[in-house]
């Protein structure tokens, strides 16, 4: 199981996410995570550098989504502000709203990456469907409760993780 949790990579920011490297590794399709990945929780204001890293990414020939479990409201109010195409309630980890992403990229899953802040959703779901997946730190501690909760056992999980050598 705890393989199933375990990113393919890390950055320290999505600000670090080397495009270069994705195309090495085969990826055309990136889908990105809202809350604590793109912007901080509760936030639909984009950082100016992330607009611009999503400008970059799709200027370099990637296609990008966001996948999210929050309202529609807030995923498509980020999404027209970088008009690209998004997938919201997605009650990840489940494998549907994974697959609804990659129906609007139009790329399979050797081709894609999914860059999220949380294990046991993000990481998780990508990893159920073989997708390149790649683990960022919180932009933000402030968080739902229930996810709090949850990133008690992820930091177990990361400190395995870490003891193993497989994360930083």
């Amino acid at each position: 199981m705890l393989e199933k949790l375990c990113p393919d990579c890390q950055a320290n920011s999505i600000l670090e996410l080397n495009l270069e490297e994705l195309k090495k590794v085969g990826i055309r399709g990136v889908i990105f995570d809202l809350d604590n990945t793109l912007v901080e929780w509760k936030k639909d204001i984009l950082d100016p550098e992330v607009v611009v890293l999503i400008e970059r990414f799709k200027a370099e020939g990637f296609k990008i989504c966001i996948l999210s479990n929050a309202l529609e409201h807030r995923v498509e109010a980020v999404a027209r502000a970088l008009d690209v195409p998004y997938v919201s309630r997605a009650a990840k980890p489940r494998k549907l709203p994974f697959r609804k992403a990659l129906e609007l990229l139009a790329t399979l899953p050797e081709e894609t990456a999914v860059v999220g802040d949380q294990l046991f959703t993000d990481i998780l779901g990508g990893n159920r469907m073989e997708l390149y997946t790649i683990w960022t730190p919180p932009l933000s501690t402030t968080e739902f409760l229930s996810t709090k909760a949850v990133r008690k056992l992820e930091r177990l999980v990361i400190k395995r993780f870490r003891k193993k050598g497989i994360l930083k």
